[in-house]
C-alpha cells in the first residue's frame, strides 16, 4: 500500500510538472506572437507622428517630438472624414439588416418544426465554406441589373446576405437553450409571436446579438474586395477603399500612409478592446445548456 501510494503521488507530481511546463510553453508562444502584432501596430502609430524625412532616415526611433501634419494632411487632402462616414453608413445599415433578418430566421428555425429545416441549417453552415471572391461575378451582375453600382446599397445588400449564415448559426445556438416556459407564459398573457420575440427573446439574447453585431461590423468595415468592385466614385469610397488609393497615389509619403492606417484600424481596435468579453460570451453561451 505504501509503495502504491508513493508511486501514485509521484505520478500526480509528474503530471502537474508536465502540465505546468506545457502551460509555460504555450504562454511563451502566445506572448511572442502578441509582441509581433503589438510591435507592428506601435511602429505604424509611432511613425504617424513623424515627418516623412525622419521616417526615411530612422523609422525605428521613438517620435520624441511628435507632429500632427500627417493627420492634418489625411483629413484635408484625402477627405478621410467623408470616407469614415461612408464606412459607418454601410457597416451600420448592414448590422441592422443582419440582426433583424437573422434574429427572426433563427427564432423561427429554433422554435418551429417544418420541412427542410435541417436542410436549411446545413446550407447555412455549408455556405460559410465558400470564399467571398467566388461569388463576386453573380453579385456584380445582380448589383448592375439593379442599377446600384457606386451606390451604398450595392455593398450593403451583398454584405447582409454574406453575414446572415454566420449570424443565424450563432443565434440559433443561443436561442435553442432558452426555456420555453417564458414564451408559453407570455402566450398565455395574450402576446403574439412578434411581441414574444421583441420583448422577451431579444432582450435575453443580447450577448448573442452583440457578438453578431461586432463580427458583422468588423467584416463589413474590412470588406475591401467587394467595395473596390462595386463602388467606383471617389465620394462613395469607404475608409478601406480610400486607404488602398492612398498606397497607390502617395506610396512614398510614409508618414501620411502611417496616419491613414492608424485612422483605419482605430475603430476596429476600440471595438475589440471594449467588447471582447461580449464576443466570447456570445459565442460560448450557446454551447452550454442553461
Amino acid at each position: 500500500m505504501d509503495n502504491t501510494a508513493i508511486s501514485f503521488e509521484k505520478q500526480v507530481r509528474r503530471t502537474k510538472i508536465t502540465g505546468i511546463a506545457a502551460k509555460i510553453c504555450i504562454y511563451i508562444v502566445l506572448i511572442l506572437w502578441s509582441l509581433t502584432t503589438v510591435y507592428t501596430l506601435f511602429w505604424v502609430v509611432n511613425n504617424s507622428f513623424k515627418d516623412k524625412t525622419v521616417i526615411l532616415t530612422d523609422s525605428f526611433s521613438l517620435a520624441l517630438q511628435p507632429v500632427l501634419d500627417n493627420y492634418i494632411n489625411a483629413f484635408g487632402r484625402l477627405n478621410i472624414g467623408r470616407a469614415y462616414l461612408n464606412s459607418f453608413i454601410i457597416s451600420g445599415t448592414t448590422i441592422i439588416f443582419v440582426m433583424v433578418l437573422a434574429g427572426l430566421a433563427a427564432y423561427a428555425m429554433t422554435r418551429y418544426k417544418f420541412r427542410l429545416r435541417n436542410t436549411l441549417y446545413l446550407l447555412f453552415a455549408g455556405s460559410l465554406l465558400f470564399p467571398a471572391f467566388s461569388t463576386i461575378v453573380p453579385i456584380f451582375k445582380m448589383v448592375y441589373d439593379m442599377n446600384l453600382v457606386s451606390h451604398p446599397l450595392g455593398v450593403i445588400i451583398p454584405q447582409t446576405a454574406g453575414n446572415l449564415s454566420f449570424a443565424i448559426i450563432v443565434l440559433m445556438g443561443f436561442m435553442s437553450n432558452l426555456p420555453l416556459e417564458l414564451e408559453e407564459a407570455a402566450f398565455m398573457e395574450g402576446c403574439n409571436v412578434f411581441n414574444i420575440f421583441f420583448k422577451i427573446i431579444l432582450p435575453i439574447s443580447r450577448p448573442a446579438f452583440a457578438t453578431v453585431a461586432i463580427f458583422t461590423f468588423i467584416w463589413s468595415y474590412n470588406d475591401l474586395f467587394l467595395q473596390m468592385v462595386i463602388l467606383r466614385r471617389r465620394e462613395t469610397y469607404p475608409i478601406c477603399t480610400l486607404l488602398n488609393e492612398i498606397t497607390s497615389q502617395f506610396g512614398t509619403d510614409f508618414g501620411l500612409m502611417a496616419a491613414a492606417v492608424t485612422i483605419v484600424i482605430l475603430p476596429v481596435l476600440l471595438v475589440y478592446l471594449f467588447l471582447q468579453k461580449n464576443i466570447v460570451k456570445g459565442l460560448t453561451a450557446g454551447a452550454v445548456k442553461g
